[in-house]
């Protein structure tokens, strides 16, 4: 098991930026796909974007246009810049592998997740 580290988060008003982070050593060379997902208060968990092995991304509506997805970094590191935030981005952002099967189950685990708070 490999504990995600995300980090990043924040209190920012609306119409700002962030970049979050979640570091997962090895999930490169597993040849493993990230997804990002954030919980808001009272809500289920929701997806909201991945970034596939071969370097492909996808979005959810609620996101597409103000996040990217990208990937770097010597500690195997996902990103999420999030652009023009609004109130109901406010939630706890956490990343996990979307590649199914055992060569990625090691990343297939909740960490702490990063708050972030955004006031109108």
């Amino acid at each position: 098991q490999v504990q995600m580290l995300e980090s990043g988060g924040g209190s920012v008003q609306a119409g700002g930026s962030l970049k979050l982070s979640c570091r997962a050593p090895g999930f490169m060379s597993q040849q493993c796909g990230m997804g990002w997902y954030r919980q808001a208060e009272g809500k289920q968990r929701e997806w909201i974007s991945t970034i596939e092995y071969g370097g492909s991304t996808t979005y959810s509506d609620s996101v597409k246009g103000r996040f990217t997805i990208s990937r770097g970094g010597a500690q195997d590191t996902v990103y999420l810049e999030m652009n023009n935030v609004q109130p109901e981005d406010s939630a706890i952002y956490s990343c996990k592998t979307i590649t199914p099967g055992r060569r990625c189950r090691q990343f297939n685990y909740w960490g702490q997740g990063t708050q972030v708070t955004v006031s109108s």
